[in-house]
């Protein structure tokens, strides 16, 4: 199945780059862009693309709001695509808080070229989080210096079985589905229902929040073992 892409950046010579780099992969189709977070809604909203790379500042409207309003979409809107963010630096406060509105992950833009086509097949996929090791890191640090959450993840964590209380601090620490079947010696499937049923419970939309509810619900300590 083709993947379907849109770039919204304000800079024409990202956008073109990345257009050339993934538009030459035969599973991924890039169907539009746009200079800044207000066109790239209207552009994702007729376009109906699987995954939009949306950089973090951008004139008229920046990427944390265009994100928040795909990803919660006003009534009769029914098309959410998967966000990918792009950030110069690994330390902007907007990639935590697009993780937060159910981004799922974020990109460097000075990342190798491997790693945006990876990028776009893994968000597409929804199977994993981009960069585990870097992510986790990120996030631990943005919840260490912001630790105070919105609702009380930690009672909200006695909804779950010890299993899937297991599952969820393996997210957490970037373990793939694989590693985690491996870990717990369980079929890759049985993992699969293990964190369906964990986003379900929690209500989360994702691997990517259901790793910062961990870090959130103390599940995992920031830079240290949970």
């Amino acid at each position: 199945m083709t993947i379907r892409v849109i770039i919204v950046d304000d800079q024409a010579m990202v956008r073109a780059g990345f257009a050339a780099l993934l538009s030459a992969q035969a599973d991924i189709d890039v169907v539009g862009e746009a200079p800044d977070g207000r066109e790239g809604l209207r552009v994702s909203r007729s376009t109906h693309p699987d995954v939009v790379l949306m950089d973090v500042r951008m004139p008229e409207m920046d990427g944390l709001t265009a994100a928040r309003e795909l990803l919660d979409p006003p009534p009769g809107v029914v098309h959410r695509p998967k966000v990918l963010m792009l950030t110069t630096f690994d330390i902007d406060d907007y990639v935590y808080e697009a993780l937060r509105v159910g981004a799922s992950g974020f990109l460097l833009k000075d990342a190798p070229p491997a790693d945006l086509i990876s990028a776009v097949r893994v968000v597409a996929s929804g199977e994993a989080l981009l960069a585990p090791s870097v992510t986790r890191r990120l996030i631990a640090d943005f919840v260490h210096r912001r630790p105070a959450p919105r609702k009380d993840p930690a009672l909200r964590l006695k909804g779950l079985t010890p299993r899937e209380t297991e599952v969820l601090e393996l997210i957490a620490r970037g373990l793939s589905n694989q590693e985690i079947a491996a870990h717990l010696v369980l079929a890759e499937q049985t993992v699969k229902t293990h964190i369906g049923r964990v986003l379900a419970k929690l209500d989360l939309r994702d691997r990517a929040q259901a790793v910062i509810f961990a870090y959130e619900a103390g599940l995992v300590r920031p830079g240290g073992s949970g």
